[in-house]
């Protein structure tokens, strides 16, 4: 029993060529004036050859102009993820985050959170800048861990970063915070003298319209106080909000 499906053979482009030379070979056999016909038939098949030659090496010129699109478009995106992302964590790079930042400012009311590792250099002088690389992974993934979906985490310096929360407020942003602190304090990070790694950390909240100098600023100033007060806390810049320091 015949079946029949949905995806039968290819049309052949040149069948009504074909019918017509058909046609014209038995023309040819039944008919005066021979040699004129068959000199243009010689030709007509020497055409269609020709035809069908150039079809399919245009066939084959297009899949490789595909090939070589699909490859551009994933160098493309390949070299556009390098020039916004840290190499080494794969959040967004200092350059990333101001751009986020200034162009988030301009619709909406931004908080940022800046942090950085206590310590760091001792880290690196005692155990070596590998047993740094892991601190590093291990305090951004207690970030990526902690963080609403809609934050954005951006590797500043070398032990510094910088989490955007839109959408909240100081004293939101000032929990994100206290809960990132304490995700860091708690993690194993595994050092050799089984010393914890804690953070300390800025929080600063700006309404539409600001720019991100001006924020990070308020922010990185809440930092060093919370630095110069004995690390591993948490202050919120008074200059935003008008409240007190807030000391964990």
């Amino acid at each position: 029993m015949m079946t029949c499906t949905g995806a039968g053979p290819a049309p052949d482009l040149f069948d009504a060529e074909t019918q017509a030379l058909l046609a014209a070979k038995a023309a040819f056999c039944a008919g005066p004036g021979q040699q004129a016909l068959g000199d243009l038939i010689t030709a007509y098949e020497r055409l269609l050859r020709e035809t069908r030659r150039l079809v399919r090496r245009s066939d084959k010129a297009e899949l490789e102009m595909n090939r070589l699109n699909a490859r551009l478009q994933d160098l493309a995106a390949e070299l556009e993820h390098r020039a916004n992302h840290d190499p080494l964590t794969g959040v967004l790079n200092r350059a990333a985050i101001i751009d986020l930042v200034n162009r988030q400012f301009a619709h909406q009311d931004l908080a940022l959170i800046v942090l950085d590792i206590d310590h760091f250099k001792r880290i690196n002088d005692s155990f070596g800048h590998p047993m740094g690389d892991r601190v590093i992974l291990g305090v951004v993934a207690c970030l990526q861990a902690v963080v609403p979906a809609a934050a954005q985490v951006g590797r500043v310096g070398g032990e510094e970063f910088t989490v955007v929360l839109p959408q909240h407020s100081g004293a939101a942003s000032e929990r994100v915070a206290q809960e990132l602190r304490r995700a860091i304090e708690n993690h194993a990070f595994g050092l050799p003298d089984a010393s914890r790694v804690t953070a300390s950390f800025g929080v600063c909240w700006a309404s539409a319209g600001g720019d991100f100098d001006s924020a990070y600023g308020l922010a990185d100033e809440a930092l060093y106080i919370a630095k110069r007060a004995g690390r591993n806390q948490v202050r919120l810049a008074s200059h935003a909000l008008q409240t007190l320091e807030h000391v964990v």
